[in-house]
């Protein structure tokens, strides 16, 4: 096929372009001319039109009055059906608004997807701190602590692969390899929590747990995020545990159903 549109050539599936467009939209690009679109998906310019033209159409994308293009309400409908992330959200809300009204700091919710965690869900006061990630926002599993938690808990195979993808930057600057990083998520399965030290955008500390389904799986984690010196993170440590056992227990979960293998993330 030309470069000027049509039929897109032997191996890039219309459905391809499409998500590539989509994909081009994140959070520090919210809004994208169909020329910016072009450029970041190395799809041709008229291609690009006419599959934006496709995807507006749909709802998708909606056009701005200056002819720049944003992601649509009907992709927050289709999101909204994820049972991962707003299905455990509906379930967990009335608990993460309890722990929001004790502690009154940052109160944030996460899923994994695949090597990252997503924000599902984050409660906020006008005081708080500002933090590095927004709500439908992708985080580093090995970088935060409602990451490290949900690392902690995947199957070691899928564990063993991120860890070995080199040293990660501590969020306050130290870096770890791989051996330090199966201490750190071995402590987390130990003592059920990850506490992580920020120095950006603000000096904060997450203290973060793991909430489980029916099955004893770890399907999120949630955590509290404070100013640095505001608390202790022991002092976090039960209103946590609390909220996340509660959320637990809400979706099935019975304690003697929890698995353990500290011993494999620590070999």
């Amino acid at each position: 096929m030309s470069a000027e549109g049509g039929r897109p050539a032997q191996g890039e599936p219309v459905i391809d372009r499409a998500f590539a467009i989509l994909g081009a939209f994140d959070g520090t690009r919210r809004v994208l001319s169909i020329s910016e679109i072009s450029r970041i998906t190395s799809i041709p310019k008229a291609t690009t039109w006419r599959i934006i033209g496709q995807l507006t159409r749909w709802g998708a994308l909606e056009k701005t009055e200056d002819g720049h293009y944003v992601i649509g309400v009907r992709m927050w409908e289709l999101a909204s059906l994820a049972p991962r992330g707003q299905g455990i959200r509906d379930i967990a809300l009335p608990h993460l608004e309890d722990l929001y009204a004790a502690t009154g700091h940052h109160v944030i919710l996460a899923i994994r997807d695949g090597g990252e965690a997503v924000m599902v869900d984050r409660l906020s006061s006008p005081q708080a701190p500002e933090v590095a990630y927004r709500v439908g926002g992708r985080m580093p599993l090995r970088g935060t602590a409602v990451g490290r938690v949900l690392l902690a808990h995947c199957p070691l195979a899928e564990a063993n692969e991120i860890l070995a993808q080199g040293p990660v930057q501590e969020p306050g600057g130290m870096l770890l390899g791989e051996a330090e990083m199966r201490q750190v998520l071995a402590h987390v399965k130990q003592t059920g929590f990850s506490v992580v030290r920020r120095t950006a955008p603000s000096q904060t500390v997450s203290v973060a747990a793991g909430i489980r389904d029916g099955s004893g799986k770890v399907v999120a984690a949630l955590s509290v995020i404070t100013p640095e010196g505001a608390a202790a993170p022991q002092a976090l440590w039960p209103a946590v545990g609390t909220a996340a056992r509660t959320i637990s227990r809400s979706l099935g979960y019975k304690p003697a159903s929890a698995p353990g293998y500290v011993a494999e993330l620590r070999s």
